[in-house]
């Protein structure tokens, strides 16, 4: 009966006997651990997640004298290589001749709530900086309309073609200005959303960066076919997708320490998802894996930033538009990176409102 109300819980726990073997998991701690009750019935707990020898430790001095204890902000290990965030409490079971029969381990991930909490902030952030583009880019444009037209007015009143071509400059530049400050402001057209297959997408970016790569770089596909289609506008997830294959690419193409330069394009689907606050019943993630040296800390934490890059020739605004299309299309641009691996997910409600 007992087994039956902990397998119902959302809680993860694992029950361990007196020598830190593994007894029982519910099906909540087989989902978290990534672990099959069947396959790790019997060894040690050190086999399924480990912090460190301190933590076993603390396990053994539990079973010998049955105080509880919780640990926070604990950082495990699993068996598939993944580590988790989190916090867990164990509790002795004493027996009738008032020894430990047994340990609970009770344990409570931190990982979604610090990814929702990281997500809200970018979200956040990104949206202010659109709001203070916006009002600098009406300031800009403003009067840069104005020195155009002056300078058209100017040129009609110059009989010396050599004067022509200074105010031809003029003109120009106004023209590059108003250009660049259009670009700082991403996507003018809401998206035109229709039903479409993500893989379409993807091959045709694949299409274009190969060639620009010239067979320097790689390309590795990983696509789950299961994926439906998503609700969305193909050119511009065409053009944000693009944005982040051709950073990546372009980070490879200058790393000369790099000989295997490879760009892994994966396609999964997460079910009972959240992107910023909002759960999905379905998300499609589109993750973009190169083997290139890795983006500082510095930039990583304003890569999304309109004008920030990590390369001397670099705009920094790829990203920041691609970001800006894909929160139009109510979805998310992750990135973590290390280096030989830096990490882009393109999270992407399949059941988008439309």
């Amino acid at each position: 009966m007992h087994s039956l109300l902990i397998d119902h819980l959302s809680t993860a726990v694992v029950k361990l006997d007196n020598a830190l073997l593994i007894e029982y998991l519910n099906p909540a701690a087989e989902m978290l651990l990534a672990v099959s009750r069947r396959r790790v019935y019997g060894q040690s707990i050190e086999n399924v997640f480990f912090e460190d020898e301190d933590s076993i430790s603390a396990l053994h001095n539990a079973a010998d004298t049955g105080y509880p204890f919780t640990k926070r902000e604990a950082k495990l290990e699993i068996p598939n290589g993944n580590k988790l965030f989190l916090d867990y409490t164990v509790t002795p079971v004493m027996g009738t001749l008032g020894t430990t029969e047994s340990l609970l381990i009770e344990l409570y991930p931190r990982d979604r709530m610090k990814r929702i909490s990281q997500e809200d902030e970018l979200l956040v952030t990104h949206q202010t900086s659109k709001e203070l583009i916006r009002g600098l880019a009406h300031e800009i444009k403003n009067p840069l309309g104005g020195i155009r037209g002056a300078a058209q007015l100017i040129s009609r009143s110059f009989k010396d073609e050599a004067l022509k071509d200074y105010t031809q400059v003029i003109i120009e530049e106004s023209d590059r200005l108003r250009d660049l400050v259009d670009r700082l402001l991403g996507p003018r057209q809401l998206p035109k959303k229709e039903s479409l297959n993500v893989h379409k997408v993807i091959e045709r970016v694949n299409q274009l960066v190969t060639v620009e790569a010239d067979e320097q770089v790689r390309f590795i596909r990983d696509y789950d076919p299961s994926i439906p289609d998503i609700m969305g506008d193909s050119s511009q997830l065409i053009q944000a997708l693009l944005n982040v294959v051709r950073n990546a690419m372009q980070a490879l193409l200058q790393d000369d320490s790099q000989d295997n330069k490879q760009i892994r394009i994966m396609t999964r689907a997460l079910r009972q998802f959240t992107i910023g606050s909002k759960r999905h019943k379905l998300v499609c993630k589109v993750s973009v894996i190169d083997n290139g040296p890795g983006i500082p800390e510095p930039i990583l934490k304003t890569l999304f930033y309109p004008m920030v890059s990590g390369r001397p020739d670099g705009t920094g605004l790829g990203l920041s538009i691609a970001q800006s299309i894909i929160n139009q299309h109510n979805g998310l641009i992750e990135c973590k990176s290390e280096p030989h691996q830096t990490l882009f997910n393109i999270l992407l409600p399949i059941e988008c409102e439309h």
